[in-house]
């Protein structure tokens, strides 16, 4: 057998088991979490704005630099509660990026709003302000750019673009939980901030989401639009005041039991996302000249980059004939690593999306379509929560595969 030879060949595993049990469950569970919701649920006060959806949500504020969080059900509604609250409206234009998980062209579809494809740039894999301002028209109302995987979309260009046009931004932070653009919080720097906490995510309750803003007046209607039309201020059954003419509120109120969860996993949020961020630098480093791959650009004004997914994106003109990304996934896999393929996009071929060809637009796609499919490699964030021996390990996969398959 050949020296350095892949485990798909009968090498040695580069990822030991041995290395592996520095790999954590997700999510992490605490035992005074556990505690917290014994009690939440022996006091039968599960709902309706209770003491832990506002004692996570004044949390939440705090640590974003964010003056109001208001806590639902999940990180789609949000999107759609944001829209709504900016004034979208059915026949209006919002400009999505075209690799994206469904959810934020949807929360456009739900309103009646037509969700427009625009592409992403082949570095960061997020929204391209020269596609954007290319794909604005009389009736685009807002912009919702994705901090996605390990990168950010470019906020200054972004927000300059919005000054100009009038166009409000929301921030899709799903997978930006604690990321860090030039010395402001991921979610805080457009008019509205969306996170997900869902199961897989860098803070999460199961199912979840946050709106974050610093503007008293959307503050409000995002509050009555997730509390069937309740104020803030106002207790169940004692409404004093109902929301504005045209404002249609429903419940997607989150429950006691995921604050409070939320609440004790903030308290770590801010180490987690420093210590993936160290581990990708050193890991990115460790392979920066490894051939066929190139590693997904950071946020390029990023001082901490959240990491929901660390991302090789394959260069197939540097790879030797016949080789498919497949082979590749299967090879570092068989090396003791757990890498999937893809993203999410183009968000239009997605399997669920049934949205028919009228009901949205595709401006620009070119790098959405290179890369969605056929370039993508991913692992998830909590691979970046070990040490760097693994990282080290995972580092020794990765070019002992791409050596064997690079030209």
């Amino acid at each position: 057998m050949k020296k350095n030879a892949m485990a798909i060949e009968g090498g040695k595993k580069a990822v030991s088991d041995q290395v592996k049990k520095a790999l954590k469950p997700w999510p992490p569970v605490y035992p005074e979490t556990a505690k917290r919701l014994q009690a939440i649920y022996l006091s039968r006060q599960w709902s309706f704005n209770g003491p832990c959806e506002q004692e996570f949500s004044r949390k939440f504020s705090a640590y974003c630099g964010a003056k109001h969080s208001i806590f639902m059900a999940n990180g789609t509604v949000t999107l759609e509660s944001a829209l709504h609250a900016l004034g979208v409206k059915a026949g209006d234009e919002v400009i999505v990026p075209g690799n994206t998980w469904l959810a934020t062209a949807m929360a456009a579809v739900y309103l009646g709003a037509i969700p427009v494809f625009v592409d992403v740039e082949p570095d960061t894999l997020c929204l391209d302000p020269k596609k954007v301002r290319q794909a604005i028209t009389k009736k685009t109302k807002a912009i919702i750019p994705v901090h996605l995987f390990g990168s950010m979309a470019d906020m200054d260009r972004l927000m300059a673009i919005s000054k100009e046009y009038g166009i409000p931004v929301i921030e899709d932070c799903a997978h930006a939980q604690g990321g860090v653009w030039n010395g402001k919080v991921l979610g805080s720097i457009g008019q509205v901030g969306s996170f997900s906490f869902q199961q897989s995510k860098t803070l999460s309750s199961g199912e979840g989401g946050i709106c974050i803003t610093n503007d008293d007046d959307l503050a409000e209607k995002l509050f009555r639009i997730k509390h069937i039309g309740y104020s803030s201020g106002q207790k169940q059954g004692q409404a004093a005041t109902g929301p504005e003419e045209g404002l249609v509120c429903h419940n997607y109120r989150g429950l006691e039991f995921g604050a409070a969860i939320l609440t004790d996993a903030l308290k770590h949020l801010r180490a987690q996302t420093v210590l993936r961020d160290s581990n990708a630098r050193y890991f990115a480093g460790l392979i920066r000249d490894v051939p066929g791959i190139k590693v997904q650009t950071r946020g390029r004004k990023a001082d901490v980059q959240s990491y929901y997914n660390f991302v090789l994106l394959l260069q197939p003109a540097k790879l030797k004939a016949g080789v498919t990304i497949k082979d590749v996934q299967t090879a570092l896999n068989a090396e003791g690593m757990s890498w999937g393929i893809g993203g999410y996009g183009p968000v239009y071929k997605h399997l669920l999306w049934s949205v028919p060809k009228k009901g949205y637009r595709i401006h620009s796609n070119e790098v959405v379509e290179d890369t969605s499919t056929n370039r993508i490699l991913n692992i998830p964030h909590a691979w970046l929560l070990t040490n760097k021996s693994m990282m080290k390990a995972m580092a020794d996969g990765v070019r002992k595969v791409m050596n064997a398959y690079g030209k």
